[in-house]
């Protein structure tokens, strides 16, 4: 699902540069504009929003006033003329604090935090289930545009591909929008060990260990040299 987006400006010129701007984003779509903070108020009572582009300096109500009313706000990005306020919307978490005239680099440092942001609590959303059989326990991924269930003991190994991961099971190869640290917060740490900043393995799939690399299924993986003693001893103790 795309970034959900409000901006909100008593501008137009201001919105259609955010607006603007947005279209380079593929994971982001602008769901709503809003000229003032009640409108704004309306908007955000009745749909989802994931991210707000948020004006300081508008009628009847400002921006941060604004912030202030809501119980559960969504990430905000403030976008202001003035710097005056930075220390003010910063105490209010805001992600991130925006002086007008916008200059494009500065907006995609922006949406980068907005989208590690996005994604960081979308791991924290990820359902582990477990059942009294060890063996059926599961966890669902995202991939593409649907949610895949993965038995945990079909897993033989997580490659990272930077903002992705490969995770290599007995049947087929999942990808899915997470990183290793994420994966290590939702599996068993007593059969899934990182051994190099690539890879994590599931300890009961390894075949043999040849030099600093261990076997799972047809591949060779390295040991990474600053986990290679915890990762042998674990391994072998496993098998004890």
């Amino acid at each position: 699902m795309k970034m959900q987006c409000l901006i909100i400006d008593d501008e137009p010129l201001a919105i259609n540069v955010i607006k603007k701007f947005l279209q380079e984003f593929h994971y982001a779509d602008v769901v709503g504009t809003c000229e003032n903070a009640m409108e704004a108020f309306s908007y955000v009572s009745e749909n989802p929003v994931d991210l707000l582009f948020l004006d300081i300096n508008m009628p009847t109500i400002n921006g941060l006033d604004f912030l202030k009313s809501l119980k559960s706000p969504p990430l905000v990005i403030i976008t202001s003329a003035y710097r005056d306020y930075a220390v003010d919307g910063f105490e209010l978490n805001v992600l991130d604090y925006l002086v007008k005239p916008i200059s494009f680099q500065r907006f995609l440092t922006a949406m980068d935090k907005a989208a590690s942001a996005i994604r960081e609590k979308h791991k924290s959303e990820i359902p582990v289930v477990k059942t009294s059989d060890k063996s059926k326990s599961f966890i669902f991924l995202k991939v593409d545009k649907k949610m895949v269930k993965v038995y945990l003991d079909e897993i033989l190994y997580i490659e990272s591909l930077k903002d992705y991961v490969r995770i290599c099971t007995v049947y087929e190869d999942l990808v899915t929008h997470q990183n290793l640290n994420s994966m290590a917060k939702i599996l068993p740490a007593d059969n899934f060990i990182r051994i190099h900043k690539s890879y994590t393995i599931a300890v009961d799939k390894v075949k043999s260990i040849e030099g600093n690399c261990v076997e799972i299924a047809t591949k060779l993986i390295p040991i990474g040299r600053n986990y290679r003693k915890e990762a042998k001893e674990h391994i072998l103790n496993a098998s004890l």
